[in-house]
C-alpha cells in the first residue's frame, strides 16, 4: 500500500486469528529435495522467437523462470553474503538478518520512506528504493559486504524495475503517475512517461516477449497495458470486484500464459491473459491480497493476504487455490521472496514490525523475527537466476 495509506502503518493492527500451526523455534528441518520445473504447455511462439531486441532467451520454453530454479546461482553472485535486507517505511532504515541464525546483525539508514530492496539487472548491486516526496532516492548496497554506499538522489522511487535488455532502470514514480527512465550506471534521467489515468502506478511485469508492460494503478482501481518500446499506453482494464479496489503486485505466471494481479480490497487475484489484452478471471484468496511469488519449480503461486495474516497457495497449472497457511497469532504478510533453495518464504510483516519465515513444504511458521517500523519489500540474497527485472526478486 502506498502514500495515502501510510499513516496506518504507525498503528499496530491486531489481527486475532486462530493459527492452524504452531511456531517452530528450533533449527530448520531437513528439506525435501528440489523438484524439476513443471511441464506445461509451451509459450506462444512470439514469446520465444520474436522477443524485444536485446532480451535474453529462455532456457526452457515451459517456464520463464527456469533459470532461477533451486540453488541455480550464477557467477554474478559468487562471493555475495547470504543475508536478508528489510526496508522500513516509518523507521526509514534497513535491518539486516542472518538467514542461518534468524538474527538481526546490522542496521543502517535506508532513505526517507524506504519501500523495497531491489536487485540490479546484472545482480551486482542491491538498491534500497525510497519514495518520500519531495525527495526520494536509491541507497546502493554491496552484496559482497552487506554494507550501504552513499544515497543517490532519485525522485519518488516507490518501486524500481529494469527494461528486459537491461539498458534502462525504470523508477515507478507513484506520486507523479509516471514511469521515469534512467541510465542504470549513472542514474541520470533520460525520459519520462506520464499516465494520468493510472493514479498510484505501483507494480508491473512484462509479457513473455518483453514487448508489453502490465502495471497496476493502486488508486484508480484499474491496470494499464503499456508498449515497452514506445511507452505508449495501449489499453486499460477497469476492475470490477470492488468499488474501491487497490491492485498491487503484478506477476507473469511461469508458463507465460497469465498475469496475476493481487487486489487488496477485492481480496483476491485478477487473472489476465499473457498478452495483456483481456481480463480472464478472478481468484478469491483472502483479505488484503498483496504479493505474488512462485515456487522454484513453477508449480505453485504464493499470495500474501496482508489483512488476515495468511498466505494462499495456488496451483499454477489450474490457477485454483490448493491451501491456505495461517500465521499463528495473526500478522500482516506483505512483500518478500523465496530462499535460494525455495524451501523458505520470507515476508515482511508490514503492520507488526516483524519478518515471517514460512516453510514452503508444509506452510509452518519457522520463525518470527522482530525488526523496525513499517517493514515492507524485503529481499533475501543471493537469488538464483541470470538477470533481474526488478522489484524484490523478479529474476529470470
Amino acid at each position: 500500500m502506498s502514500r495515502s495509506c501510510r499513516a496506518l502503518l504507525a498503528v499496530t493492527v491486531a489481527l486475532p486469528l486462530l493459527g492452524c500451526v504452531t511456531e517452530r523455534t528450533g533449527p530448520a528441518p531437513t528439506r525435501a529435495p528440489a523438484t524439476k520445473p513443471a511441464a506445461s504447455t509451451a509459450l506462444a511462439p512470439d514469446g520465444l522467437t520474436d522477443r524485444l531486441p536485446g532480451m535474453p532467451d529462455y532456457p526452457d520454453p515451459r517456464n520463464i523462470y527456469a533459470a532461477a530454479g533451486p540453488n541455480m546461482l550464477s557467477d554474478q553472485v559468487r562471493g555475495h553474503r547470504s543475508l536478508v535486507y528489510v526496508p522500513h517505511t516509518i523507521s526509514n532504515d534497513v535491518h539486516v538478518i542472518d538467514p542461518e541464525t534468524y538474527k538481526v546483525i546490522d542496521k543502517y539508514p535506508g532513505g526517507s520512506e524506504a519501500q523495497h530492496v531491489v536487485p540490479s539487472y546484472d545482480l551486482s548491486t542491491l538498491y534500497v528504493a525510497s519514495s518520500k516526496v519531495p525527495g526520494g532516492g536509491l541507497v546502493p548496497i554491496d552484496p559482497k559486504t552487506g554494507k550501504p554506499g552513499k544515497e543517490i538522489k532519485v525522485e519518488d522511487v516507490y518501486n524500481l524495475y529494469f527494461t528486459p535488455d537491461g539498458k534502462q532502470g525504470i523508477v515507478v514514480a507513484e506520486y507523479f503517475k509516471r514511469l521515469d527512465f534512467y541510465d542504470p550506471k549513472t542514474w541520470k534521467k533520460q525520459s519520462s512517461a506520464e499516465y494520468p489515468d493510472c493514479a498510484g502506478i505501483n507494480h508491473l511485469d512484462y509479457t513473455a516477449d518483453g514487448k508489453t508492460i502490465l502495471a497496476s494503478c493502486e488508486f484508480a482501481n484499474r491496470v494499464v497495458a503499456i508498449d515497452t518500446a514506445s511507452r505508449r499506453k495501449l489499453r486499460h482494464f477497469d476492475l470490477d470486484k470492488s468499488q474501491d479496489g487497490m491492485p498491487q503486485d503484478t506477476r507473469l505466471t511461469p508458463d507465460g500464459k497469465h498475469f496475476l494481479v493481487a487486489d487488496m480490497h477485492a481480496h483476491g487475484v485478477y487473472v489476465f491473459d499473457g498478452a495483456a489484452t483481456k481480463k480472464t478471471g478472478f481468484i478469491p484468496t483472502g483479505r488484503g491480497a498483496h504479493g505474488v511469488y512462485f515456487s522454484r519449480d513453477g508449480r505453485r503461486a504464493f499470495v500474501t493476504n496482508r489483512d488476515e495474516g495468511s498466505v494462499s497457495v495456488l496451483d499454477t497449472a489450474t490457477l485454483k487455490p490448493v491451501a491456505k497457511w495461517q500465521i499463528p497469532g495473526g500478522g500482516s504478510p506483505d512483500m518478500g521472496g523465496l530462499s535460494a533453495d525455495g524451501n523458505e518464504l520470507w515476508l515482511a510483516g508490514r503492520y507488526h514490525g516483524e519478518v515471517y519465515v514460512i516453510d514452503t513444504n508444509d506452510g509452518k511458521l519457522i520463525k518470527r523475527i522482530p525488526v523496525g517500523n513499517g517493514a515492507h519489500g524485503l529481499v533475501i540474497w543471493p537469488q538464483p537466476g541470470r538477470y533481474s527485472l526488478g522489484h524484490t526478486g523478479n529474476i529470470r
